[in-house]
């Protein structure tokens, strides 16, 4: 028996049968074989073909009518088009199957790799149906994957400490001061060029020289860590106006409407809740704020001059801040060798500006910078203890509690007007 090469099959010989009798399959295939043999000379004789793996395996499939056989005939072939025609055509020289006359008709030839192309395009409709919804972006994202990378290249590096920076910050008279790179970046996303990141709890030099030499409008978060970084600049250096963030959201996360209100009711430094701190400073030798910079009462920043005008906010009358509650380095639930260990982790960190959570083994499981802390601990299951190179806050505390630490350990407390009973706290001394 024949054997048939399916993978390499071209052609399908597709023939209706007839025979005027009952024959069983084997004899119709031996009456196509026996009356085709010498037909079309050796090169194409039906058992050596088969024999070469030229044709494979016929097919017949047959079914009893009212005392006729009627079926159909398949033969699969890998010859070429030329050749297979000629087999067809031998087909239908089959006149007789055993004593039953017959007549064999061929339908048509059926080439398999039409087959196979309609698979291939299906196929490649449905690749690229999907690379299209899937994997190359709308114009509209193109444009603002393309703006996002411009933007986040558009931060300069200002200063020994590489602080984030927009591109017109240095040649600017006026200034905003910003936490983060991320309050950065979402500025310069929103055409404000002269911005500059503090980088941390701490203000630095840089910081403190730039403050000094330019209208300084220090644009906050609106939590509480934005309080502790406006005390910080307050001790630190000279600014002029405040603005913030409406409460509970950050600077980063702004639109470009929310950023201009923001940035219009700005208030001077006298009016903004500081002012202890700040006559402080004014009271300071060597201070002339108002030779420098003139009256505090300006017109809005360059940046955004041109927007359209809002009616003035009310001016709240100044507050006095109330001095934060102290807090001992360590209270007495926290044992000495714990301390010990945490202070270790904290001078590991000194001026990194990053902070590590802490297993109970005392090794870090995580180190992450501060500003990424929070966010950090929000994903974490537990803790047990948490070391920062900056200031230990409120709100720092409140996620800890959450979470189920037991330490805190930071280089000085800030304003905390709440401590858990179960959570100890250790500062550097």
């Amino acid at each position: 028996m024949g054997k048939t090469y399916v993978d390499i099959v071209k052609y399908l010989i597709r023939a209706n049968i007839e025979v005027n009798g009952i024959v069983e399959k084997p004899d119709i295939v031996g009456a196509i074989f026996g009356q085709t043999e010498g037909l079309l000379g050796d090169e194409l004789d039906l058992r050596e073909l088969q024999k070469n793996g030229r044709i494979g395996r016929i097919e017949v499939d047959t079914q009893i009518r009212g005392g006729r056989c009627i079926g159909s005939v398949t033969v699969p072939s890998s010859l070429d088009m030329v050749e297979t025609s000629i087999l067809a055509g031998a087909l239908e020289v089959v006149d007789r199957v055993g004593p039953c006359e017959a007549r064999i008709s061929t339908q048509k030839i059926e080439d398999t790799r039409n087959v196979k192309r309609q698979l291939v395009l299906s196929r490649a409709k449905e690749l690229l149906k999907n690379m299209m919804t899937n994997e190359i972006p709308e114009s509209k994202e193109l444009s603002e994957m393309v703006r996002r990378e411009l933007q986040i290249s558009g931060v300069v590096g200002y200063g020994p400490e590489s602080l984030a920076a927009g591109p017109e910050m240095e040649s600017s008279d006026e200034i905003l001061v910003v936490e983060g790179r991320a309050d950065v970046i979402n500025l310069l996303k929103n055409k404000i060029n002269n911005s500059v990141a503090i980088g941390g709890a701490n203000v630095g030099k840089t910081i403190s020289d730039l403050c000094r030499k330019k209208e300084v409008t220090v644009f906050l978060d609106g939590d509480r860590g934005g309080d502790i970084i406006l005390k910080e600049l307050l001790n630190a250096t000279e600014i002029d106006f405040v603005a913030r963030a409406p409460p509970g959201r950050e600077v980063e996360e702004l639109s470009r409407k929310e950023i201009i209100q923001a940035l219009r009711r700005r208030e001077p430094v006298e009016q903004s809740g500081s002012q202890k701190v700040v006559e402080e400073r004014r009271n300071a030798p060597g201070r002339d704020r108002q030779s420098r910079r003139g009256s505090p009462q300006r017109e809005a920043p360059r940046a955004y001059r041109d927007e359209p005008r809002l009616a003035p906010a009310a001016v709240p009358e100044p507050r006095p801040l109330e001095p934060p509650a102290p807090i001992q380095p360590d209270v007495p639930e926290v044992d000495a060798a714990i301390a010990e260990s945490l202070r270790k982790h904290l001078g590991e960190l000194s001026g990194s500006l990053r902070a590590r959570i802490v297993g109970e083994d005392g090794a870090a499981a995580q180190e992450v910078p501060i500003r990424d802390l929070i966010g950090s601990l929000s994903k974490t299951e537990s803790v047990w203890a948490i070391v920062l190179d900056g200031i230990v806050t409120q709100r720092l505390i409140d996620l800890a509690e959450s979470k189920k630490a037991k330490y805190i350990c930071g280089i000085r407390a800030g304003n905390i007007t709440k401590r858990p009973d179960g959570i100890g706290i250790v500062l550097a001394q």
